[in-house]
């Protein structure tokens, strides 16, 4: 496990020295993601998980530069069948680390202080809350099963009694 935050963490070093660090800007190139621009509300996602008796998901990546993230993200998060159940189970949240792009400095601020408050020590990180913002599930790195693993998972600690 080591030997792979290790890897990733160099990678990342590479990538970083190699690539601008402009403005944030959007681009017509898919391999450039959309992220949020403003910073995340944690107690407004607990209060609407909560109100909605849905899961509060954070996803904790280097959406433009880590490989395990960029490959999650063609495989799950943008297939229909992780849409429809994000929809009706999960308040999802990003919490990037861009390379190729600045967040605001206010987003980038709060995005430093929920790694920290998680314990993200790496990307990607999936942390799953419940409506009363109290952890219920985490995975560090890739997840091999794919989207039965991660419903599976989410599912398991949702029933759990609180």
């Amino acid at each position: 496990m080591f030997k792979r935050i290790l890897g990733i963490l160099l990678l990342g070093l590479i990538i970083a020295f190699g690539c601008s660090r402009g403005p944030m800007h959007q681009q017509a190139d898919s391999s450039v993601p959309l992220t949020n621009a403003a910073p995340i509300d944690l107690k407004a996602a607990v209060a609407k998980a909560k109100a909605e008796n849905k899961i509060v998901f954070l996803d904790f990546t280097g959406s433009d530069w880590c490989p395990p993230c960029i490959e999650l993200r063609e495989k799950i998060f943008s297939q229909p069948e992780f849409m429809t159940y994000a929809e009706s189970n999960l308040v999802l949240l990003t919490v990037d680390f861009p390379l190729k792009f600045r967040l605001p400095p206010d987003a980038g601020a709060t995005n430093d202080l929920l790694s920290a408050q998680f314990d993200a020590e790496g990307v990607p990180t999936f942390v799953a809350l419940n409506g009363d913002g109290k952890e219920i599930w985490r995975h560090r790195g890739y997840i091999d099963g794919g989207f039965e693993e991660l419903k599976s998972g989410l599912d398991e600690a949702k029933a759990k009694p609180k």
